[in-house]
């Protein structure tokens, strides 16, 4: 099972699911390019989906693997899907987890401010490196550097414990910015809408109803693109819903990923 989290976040997002999956199975968890043991990145060029898809093909090759489960949660599904239309041998089932084929933050809360205000700060950094690196950086520092991560990553505060959200905060203040302006470029520009008809191993799509960052519409496009997906909603569920209610979606993932193994 090879797990692939989101832009700016870390392996954490996935400990509940460590702990439960490493027990039956080979769990696989790695840093996606430009994040964490996987830095330095020494061409900024190639932050490309398709660069993203060569790195889960090597990882595998490198593990003696022919296939594996993939479950991918936020930007980690356009990164699957993406991998999927360039090595769909490798895939024995995919997981989605609040994801999307397209830029789901075009009209967030109905208003297209994302992009203008991304593409502000980028030329911002690039006049001015140093300051807003040290800016970035000092979010750690700040008292509601925690409660903004919260509400930038999507958690539900009355449900996802706290030491991960401070993990998350932790986690986005030590990437390096240059990295996330070009990995959140790939997720605006990213439209896969046409490549989940291509896809024709078993696949599972989970969202959460209360998913403030990827509409539902989204999911739901997904799973009727998808021939013979399944669809489960959960309720309450944020952003983070493999966090929010991780022994219900452990269950569902265990029985999706038991049915489709083969020995």
């Amino acid at each position: 099972m090879v797990f692939v989290y989101g832009i700016a976040c870390l392996m954490n997002h996935w400990h509940l699911q460590v702990e439960e999956f490493s027990k039956t199975n080979q769990v696989i968890l790695f840093d996606i390019r430009g994040h964490h043991k996987s830095t330095p990145v020494s061409n900024t060029s190639n932050f490309k989906m398709e660069h993203l898809a060569f790195d889960i093909k090597a990882l595998l090759s490198h593990l003696n693997l022919k296939s594996a489960h993939f479950i991918g949660h936020s930007f980690g599904v356009p990164y699957l899907i993406k991998t999927y239309e360039q090595f769909p041998e490798i895939f024995k089932s995919i997981t989605f987890i609040n994801g999307f084929a397209r830029n789901p933050l075009k009209k967030l809360f109905g208003f297209e401010f994302v992009e203008p205000f991304f593409n502000f700060i980028r030329e911002q950094h690039r006049k001015s490196p140093d300051l807003w690196n040290m800016l970035w950086r000092g979010m750690i520092d700040n008292p509601l550097a925690f409660q903004i991560a919260a509400l930038a990553g999507g958690f539900n505060m009355k449900l996802t414990q706290f030491k991960d959200i401070e993990m998350y905060g932790r986690g986005v203040s030590r990437l390096e910015l240059v990295y996330f302006f070009e990995l959140f470029e790939q997720l605006l520009q990213f439209d896969g809408r046409s490549d989940l008809e291509l896809i024709n191993c078993p696949t599972l799509i989970i969202a959460g109803d209360k998913d403030m960052l990827t509409p539902i519409s989204f999911q739901k496009e997904m799973h009727e693109a998808i021939k013979n997906s399944e669809y489960l909603l959960i309720p309450y569920g944020s952003h983070c819903s493999q966090l929010d209610f991780p022994d219900f979606v452990n269950l569902k993932l265990r029985h999706f990923v038991v049915k489709y193994s083969k020995d």
